[in-house]
């Protein structure tokens, strides 16, 4: 029988069985909105619960993480209707439903734009150019430990952590060779400067953008985690930095032919316009962000059809011959993409490498999550937490809670409880939110990637063996964020 059918069943005769159960079990009493205590409720935590630990074992089950959260989302849904059905409401799970569809829909199409906007610099050769540039420079173990590191946490504000870091990774591994430990600690470093440089910008990562678009902090509050992010890596990097030999790499210099694609200044240029209409459509007009991103998109769509008739014209009078072949190693290929350098740029293709896994996975978080809220659990979760051990400690906790589970899901979380907590409290849940997954290899995208791409020498153990320096400069930047912001 085909699995999908069997699934099809199971699922039909898990309904009917719940259906057949007293209604007590099922849900709460009539005057209250609550279902944590029943037994629906329970079987949707312990779905999500389940559909996580697949996720955690990503590389064990060789399973893709958005695959067992988006099928925990329907299923926790499914079951929400039901629930409420079961009392006689028959709107208010869709109408939930539909309110946390539209919160995915603005996130959704606001990380595709920004995600096509890096893929498309990544296929115009310009992080591979930087990369180039780095490698031939004549510099020591020591000077590339600290110019990787200051690129990490400059480019992930405006980049997303995750590229940041493959790109400046690339590098350590590309100048290391084979010094295992510089490369292991360059790899932390570069984990550590991209997670920190990510929190004090709305588009540095995930977690940033949902507090932005939330609108608990403005785009301009956000830097004021500026210093708070800096001590985050500057700590752990400082003494990382004394276990580097003082020596000169040996490079090869063929490298250096490589340079960027023609239009590459253009998309940059482009994407900061985006960014600005973005920003000031929100702040001026108090339209969602969203728009202005996907104005920015339609435009870089525009510009592709230009730059895809001026390569055809090119290849056809026979002007491309001076393109060389180095080019063709850029970032793309890093992620298993052997984009040919001949072919002329296609948006579309470019649309198709954004990293759909990671968007189908916010799909499965955000409904879940969603779908928890809906049964009562985020509020029950925010009483215990927030107001039994108070906002600093509790917003403290959440970054360390994020090194061993996703931070999106915990960060949705947070936002969709809404606690009572002032403007510094935000920032402060922003920023351990943001950098919390620097304290394991795990904890965060970033890591993830890197164990990927430097597979055998950054480990989660090498990555461990470091864990202390790094939580010595998480606590030191809830302290200066305490000192300069105040609670």
């Amino acid at each position: 029988m085909d699995s999908s059918l069997k699934m099809y069943r199971l699922t039909i005769l898990c309904i009917t069985l719940l259906s057949l159960l007293p209604e007590p079990l099922l849900a709460a009493d009539l005057s209250d909105n609550s279902f944590t205590g029943t037994f629906i409720g329970i079987s949707c935590v312990a779905i999500f619960l389940i559909s996580y630990l697949f996720v955690l074992g990503e590389e064990f089950f060789h399973l893709r993480k958005s695959k067992p959260v988006v099928v925990a989302a329907g299923l926790i849904w499914l079951l929400v209707g039901l629930a409420f059905m079961l009392r006689g409401d028959t709107e208010t799970a869709a109408t939930a439903f539909r309110h946390n569809l539209l919160e995915y829909a603005e996130l959704f199409f606001f990380l595709l734009a920004a995600m096509t906007f890096i893929t498309a610099m990544e296929e115009r050769l310009v992080f591979a150019s930087l990369r180039a540039w780095l490698i031939t420079r004549q510099m020591t173990l020591v000077q590339i430990y600290w110019v990787t590191g200051v690129l990490a946490f400059i480019l992930s504000p405006i980049a997303d952590n995750l590229s940041t870091a493959l790109l400046m990774g690339a590098v350590v591994m590309a100048v290391g060779q084979h010094n295992i430990k510089f490369v292991a600690v360059g790899c932390i470093n570069v984990v550590v400067a991209a997670n920190a440089g990510g929190a004090f910008s709305p588009f540095g990562d995930i977690t940033t953008l949902m507090v932005w678009q939330k609108g608990m902090v403005s785009f301009s509050g956000f830097f004021a985690l500026f210093l708070p992010s800096l001590v985050n890596w500057l700590v752990p990097a400082v003494i990382m930095s004394f276990a580097i030999e003082r020596v000169q790499p040996m490079v090869d210099r063929r490298t250096s032919k490589r340079r960027m694609k023609p239009g590459a200044i253009a998309i940059m240029v482009l994407f900061l316009c985006t960014i600005m209409l973005a920003v000031s459509s929100h702040s001026l007009l108090h339209l969602p962000p969203v728009l202005g991103m996907m104005t920015g998109l339609g435009i870089l769509k525009l510009y592709g059809y230009y730059l895809s008739r001026h390569e055809a014209h090119m290849r056809d009078t026979g002007h491309i011959h001076n393109l060389h072949s180095e080019n063709i190693a850029d970032i793309s290929k890093m992620k298993g993409d052997h984009t040919d350098v001949i072919r002329r740029f296609d948006i579309f293709k470019v649309v198709e490498r954004s990293s759909w896994d990671t968007l189908m996975f916010f799909y499965g978080v955000v409904l879940s999550v969603g779908g928890l809220s809906t049964l009562g659990y985020l509020a029950l979760l925010s009483d215990l937490v927030y107001s039994n051990l108070g906002p600093t400690l509790a917003n403290s906790l959440i970054g360390v809670l994020s090194a061993l589970v996703d931070n999106i899901p915990v960060m949705f979380a947070v936002l969709t409880m809404q606690p009572e907590m002032s403007d510094n409290q935000w920032l402060l849940v922003t920023l351990t939110a943001g950098v919390g997954g620097s304290l394991l290899s795990i904890g965060s995208a970033a890591g993830i990637a890197l164990m990927g791409q430097a597979q055998g020498v950054y480990t989660f153990l090498n990555h461990l063996k470091w864990s202390w320096a790094i939580g010595l400069g998480y606590i030191m930047s809830i302290a200066v964020h305490l000192w300069l912001n105040g609670v």
